[in-house]
């Protein structure tokens, strides 16, 4: 039921539109993924994520595993049945969750990860076939083989041995796919990683497309400098097929969003929008101005705000913008109301939204550059 169709690609970059067909629908691309951890979107329901217009959510595997269990998640019919979303789902492999929530705790080695549950201490083990069984049983649309996350600063010869392990894990995780996989119901994304090494990037990426995935992933390097990060990508986008369908992992911010889709990038998920919405950050565009320290959002929070009268973001078209001042939704969280959550949740998605498809209107047009270049100029 998986399919990728390029539809348009811009003449003065690397950025493109395309389609990605599974057997829960479709998802233009390029496309922005809300995290929906535990087979929720914090705040809002279903509902609200059509309105604004949302093609998928991602959920996270370590998570769900714990906690109702996969075989509960099965039971009850899967995660579209039992979240109500009916539309395309990703999972995550688990792996990042599995070797950043339990530090010094999380024991690898070549054959799988043992670590403990985040949330009774309990004893646990993935290994690429149990990340693809779990994944299985959820039943999400999109899914992504297990590989190993490393810290940011691992050295280039962790690194190296890291990444022999993650190859070999992926190659375990499409045989196991493979076998589980007779109905075609599911995609499975290969995932590129190799740190901050060029030389790295570039086995991996070779790698990866000399295997039979359905899709790529590509693992970011988080932190500054930024430039460091596009370079990866960009070295390995060099070597990957061009005809499969690419996710960044973990890519949430406005610049990085133009950044990434004019190398090519089709998807990104990230909890940048919601995790931020429940601290008070509103996302906001070229027409409300922008600063450098904090570019596109500012804190709703601060006491300024206290008897504003005017919307979260002149000109947007949300709910929550055509109904609520500043001032009352700045109330909202000072009185700790849980109204807050969703109101500034669904504000800060369908910014993301609304981004989106301009930024899929202007490659059509063969503008993106000029869609980046206006954004960004600030």
């Amino acid at each position: 039921m998986f399919s990728f169709n390029i539809k348009h690609q811009e003449a003065n970059c690397e950025a493109r539109t395309g389609v990605i067909k599974t057997s829960h629908g479709e998802i233009k691309t390029p496309a922005f993924i809300p995290v929906a951890t535990k087979a929720t979107v914090k705040a809002l329901t279903p509902q609200q994520l059509e309105e604004i217009g949302f093609q998928a959510i991602l959920s996270n595997t370590y998570h769900l595993y714990l906690q109702p269990g996969e075989e509960t998640i099965e039971k009850l019919g899967g995660l579209q049945k039992i979240s109500g979303w009916h539309k395309p789902m990703f999972t995550d492999s688990g792996g990042f969750q599995v070797m950043s929530l339990n530090g010094k705790l999380c024991k690898i080695d070549d054959e799988g990860v043992d670590f403990r549950s985040c949330i009774n201490c309990s004893k646990h083990r993935f290994t690429p076939e149990k990340s693809m069984q779990v994944q299985r049983k959820l039943g999400a649309d999109l899914i992504f083989a297990f590989d190993q996350c490393l810290e940011i600063e691992a050295d280039y010869e962790t690194t190296k041995k890291s990444l022999a392990r993650t190859h070999a894990w992926e190659e375990r995780s499409l045989v196991e796919f493979k076998k589980l996989n007779k109905d075609k119901k599911q995609a499975l994304y290969g995932i590129v990683q190799g740190g901050r090494f060029k030389d790295l990037r570039e086995e991996s990426a070779k790698f990866i497309s000399s295997l039979d995935f359905d899709a790529i992933g590509i693992g970011s390097i988080f932190g500054d400098p930024k430039e460091e990060s596009i370079a990866l990508v960009k070295q390995a986008m060099q070597f990957l097929t061009k005809e499969k369908t690419k996710h960044l992992l973990g890519i949430g911010a406005v610049e990085d969003i133009f950044n990434y889709v004019e190398l090519g990038i089709d998807t990104f998920d990230c909890v940048l929008p919601t995790r931020l919405a429940r601290s008070g950050y509103i996302f906001y565009g070229t027409e409300s101005g922008g600063t450098e320290k904090n570019r596109f959002r500012y804190k709703l929070t601060h006491a300024k705000f206290k008897d504003d009268k005017e919307p979260l973001e002149q000109g947007c078209g949300c709910y929550v913008c055509k109904n609520f001042t500043r001032g009352y939704l700045h109330h909202l969280f000072k009185a700790k109301e849980l109204l807050f959550y969703t109101l500034i949740t669904y504000h800060n998605l369908y910014f993301f939204k609304t981004l989106m498809d301009q930024i899929r209107e202007s490659i059509e047009k063969n503008e993106f550059l000029q869609l980046k270049e206006k954004w960004l100029q600030n």
